[in-house]
């Protein structure tokens, strides 16, 4: 069985996209299992349809307003480069009306029941093919993963939702009376959990370099030092969820196909850019259309 993995990743998700793209029209790539964590559970229901162009109108169109309909913080550029600096108005407010989060993602729950139709959901839940999501569950402090086959349509749109809410910025979402947040928290790159349900071949697309690049620029503010230290904590998670991927498939004699960024894309996965997230597919694309002519090269 073979099984397409997208890792969490945020606006990068578009470099995801253009990556499966390839690997699914020009390769003819089909897969029975789809699993991604926070933006990969956006992408991987639209895969598994074969709506390619529909997912890349979206990556290519969205922007924070698309996202949040209280957006915490405010996009600023010095020096050739994009930092956030704290809405504090928007914060406060958002505090006294009770809630738990510096912002709120109810746009993006939006976004995604008006992209995935339900007679979508139902094609999807009524073939043979398995979509599945990563989920953190605070309460519980464990990672869950949403099949399709398992939901009705509310649930599941809730359950891809979920994925993405990267808290504290985004929205902590309560149900069955545990609290959930992004699934890149327990869970960046879900490899076991693919073997797991029976993969042989996996391809997994990380949306991180394969070696790190980055020497992060100093803090400005609460929030920038705050998505620095998640960043830090994200890419540990990364690593070792890469790291028991690969003890986990030499057990099982699992063939895994990795495909990194070649370059760092973005140090704030938050802010959504149309311009270059529509660069990102591209090169995405290419990307993957370069890597696999060098396979196919080594192995003539």
């Amino acid at each position: 069985m073979k099984a397409l993995v997208i890792s969490g990743g945020g606006s990068k998700g578009a470099f995801a996209g253009g990556v499966a793209q390839y690997l699914i029209e020009d390769l003819k790539r089909q897969y029975q299992l789809f699993i991604g964590t926070s933006t990969g559970s956006l992408l991987v229901s639209h895969l598994a349809l074969n709506k390619i162009d529909k997912i890349k109108s979206v990556y290519t169109n969205v922007s924070n307003e698309s996202i949040f309909n209280v957006c915490p913080f405010v996009i600023k550029k010095r020096h050739g480069t994009q930092n956030i600096g704290i809405r504090h108005l928007a914060v406060v407010l958002n505090f006294i009306r009770g809630s738990k989060t510096f912002g709120e993602s109810y746009n993006l729950r939006s976004l995604i029941k008006k992209t995935l139709l339900e007679e979508e959901f139902l094609e999807l839940k009524n073939s043979d093919l398995d979509i599945v999501v990563t989920v953190s569950n605070i309460s519980l402090n464990q990672v869950e993963y949403k099949s399709i086959k398992d939901f009705s349509y509310k649930a599941f749109i809730d359950w891809i939702w979920v994925s993405c809410n990267y808290t504290p910025f985004m929205s902590l979402v309560k149900i069955n009376g545990c609290e959930y947040a992004d699934g890149g928290m327990g869970n960046m790159v879900p490899i076991e959990e693919a073997i797991k349900r029976g993969a042989t071949e996996v391809d997994v697309i990380i949306l991180q370099t394969e070696v790190s690049q980055l020497n992060r620029m100093s803090s400005r503010n609460p929030f920038s030092l705050i998505t620095n230290i998640f960043a830090f904590m994200l890419d540990r998670i990364e690593s070792q969820n890469i790291k028991i991927g690969k003890f986990v498939a030499s057990h099982h004699d699992t063939i895994i196909n990795f495909y990194y960024a070649p370059t760092i894309l973005t140090t704030n996965s938050l802010i959504f850019d149309k311009e270059k997230m529509t660069e990102w597919w591209q090169g995405g694309f290419n990307f993957a259309k370069f890597k696999n002519q060098e396979i196919s090269q080594l192995e003539d």
